[in-house]
């Protein structure tokens, strides 16, 4: 049985990881192009298969793996590092990207400069239709209501807030100096404008795509551990 294994790697990441691949035997099989819907940003898959490793796999268990190398949030002037200096297979697929999607595929091997294909409309694939624009339109639309939603349980949440330090700041206000209670007040708008920026975060991850969301959770964590062992230190 076949298995698909994808990585998502940054565009200044990607020769290095074809590289490796290289390294080890695997032979590229194809690549294609797609467009997002949601905010137009283009997606590029790589597909290879290191041979000896898939025919060891299938003599143990029937069962062998593909490994996708995926760039994403391409936009489309942004210049891709051609991989045909590693895998000059590549060179149909790379020239089909940018006829007909419009990507700026740098330093290809064999470069048809824009002629590869015979198109009536230039970068064919890069035209938006009125099918595509509604559906961006909405996923806009839901993006920014779960945006206004998030800041509005945000807003509530620190009135709130501010108003119970208030009434504490009020209660307290006979035993402890004024200094104290403006402290105590410049915390607690602290802790709302806080409370307001994650909630707004956790908006925006929200409408992210989900693989996205995780590595950017991943990344905020991992900052977070540092800040505190800076803290700690």
């Amino acid at each position: 049985m076949q298995k698909a294994i994808y990585t998502t790697v940054g565009i200044d990441e990607l020769l290095p990881h074809v590289q490796a691949l290289k390294g080890v035997g695997a032979r590229f099989v194809q690549m294609h192009a797609e467009r997002c819907v949601d905010d137009g940003s283009y997606r590029l898959v790589y597909t290879f298969i290191n041979v000896r490793a898939a025919q060891e796999q299938i003599a143990r268990d029937g069962n062998y793996a593909i490994e996708n190398l995926a760039v994403e949030g391409i936009d489309q002037y942004q210049e891709i590092p051609s991989i045909s200096s590693y895998y000059p297979a590549v060179f149909p697929f790379e020239n089909e990207a940018h006829d007909l999607f419009g990507l700026a595929i740098t330093d290809m091997q064999i470069d048809f400069k824009g002629f590869f294909y015979q198109v009536s409309t230039a970068e064919p694939m890069s035209v938006i239709t009125p099918e595509v624009k509604a559906a961006r339109e909405k996923a806009m639309k839901v993006r920014a209501a779960a945006e206004a939603k998030a800041r509005k349980a945000a807003a509530e949440k620190a009135a709130a807030a501010a108003a119970a330090a208030g009434e504490g700041a009020a209660g307290a206000a006979v035993a402890q100096p004024a200094t104290a209670a403006g402290s105590d007040a410049q915390h607690d708008e602290a802790a709302a404008k806080a409370a307001l920026k994650a909630a707004e975060l956790e908006a925006k991850l929200a409408a992210m795509d989900p693989e996205k969301a995780a590595k950017v959770r991943a990344a905020l964590a991992a900052k977070a551990a540092r800040d505190k062992q800076k803290k700690e230190a």
